[in-house]
């Protein structure tokens, strides 16, 4: 009997050091990736590791870290540090992940990437390009439905610019507030918070839609194409705000 639990414990001292040890690249190979996915450059375990690159359709980060915590799992929770990029990549961020019967959780996240990076492959309308680059920071992200329980966070749009077959848009920086209201991620701004005079909240709703609510002014600021456009939008209210109001699906 005692040569049994000895053989028992040998095995689960053996199991576990294999486990703990467990390659990352052994876990990639086997594990099936999502078609447009793949990673590049493995190394370390499944709990603390590296890759040189992750592809996601169409998109690449580069200097992928991770780990995991194995006492997390106890409780069916997977509890993920991550970061990617450096102060010298395009595309860079931090933060912490939870997966759990309940959902996704974020927490202390920050990205940074430019515009270019986001649109991807996508054709925007009136064929426009967009340049500049987006900073955010999210304190807090807890899923629900469709979209969030919870969510505090801000973004900010820097150096934006938008060319389409109407002109050239030089937009600047803008800063946007993010919550969820009703389940919807919600962005909102005020024209204190940008030079173009804008103020409203942008919604994304249940399957990728999207309805804008807002309005703009004439400032000193704006592009000149911008201020000849703003007449399209309607009639200017008694303070000289034309209303900003669209719906669609990204």
């Amino acid at each position: 009997m005692k040569i049994f639990v000895k053989v028992l414990i040998a095995v689960l001292l053996y199991l576990a050091f294999l486990v703990a040890l467990l390659p990352a690249r052994v876990v990639v190979a086997l594990a099936p990736l999502p078609n447009g996915v793949a990673l590049a450059g493995v190394s370390g375990t499944l709990w603390q590791g590296s890759a040189d690159t992750l592809v996601a359709d169409g998109r690449q980060i580069e200097q992928l870290q991770w780990q995991l915590s194995p006492w997390q799992l106890l409780t069916a929770t997977v509890k993920m540090d991550l970061t990617f990029g450096s102060r010298a990549s395009a595309v860079s961020g931090k933060g912490q992940l939870r997966y759990s019967p309940s959902g996704v959780k974020l927490e202390n996240v920050k990205f940074d990437a430019p515009v270019s990076f986001l649109v991807g492959r996508k054709q925007l309308p009136f064929q426009t390009k967009a340049s500049g680059d987006i900073s955010l920071f999210v304190q807090q992200f807890d899923q629900g439905e469709p979209w969030c329980e919870q969510l505090t966070g801000k973004a900010f749009l820097n150096n934006i610019g938008i060319t389409n077959r109407f002109g050239q848009y030089p937009l600047g920086d803008i800063e946007l507030a993010m919550q969820c209201v009703n389940g919807q991620i919600q962005l909102a701004t005020d024209d204190e918070k940008n030079k173009l005079g804008i103020a409203g909240t942008l919604l994304l709703q249940d399957g990728m839609k999207y309805q804008l609510n807002g309005r703009m002014k004439v400032t000193a600021d704006q592009p000149a194409d911008l201020q000849k456009a703003l007449p399209m939008l309607g009639k200017a209210d008694a303070n000289g705000f034309y209303p900003l109001t669209f719906n669609g699906r990204f």
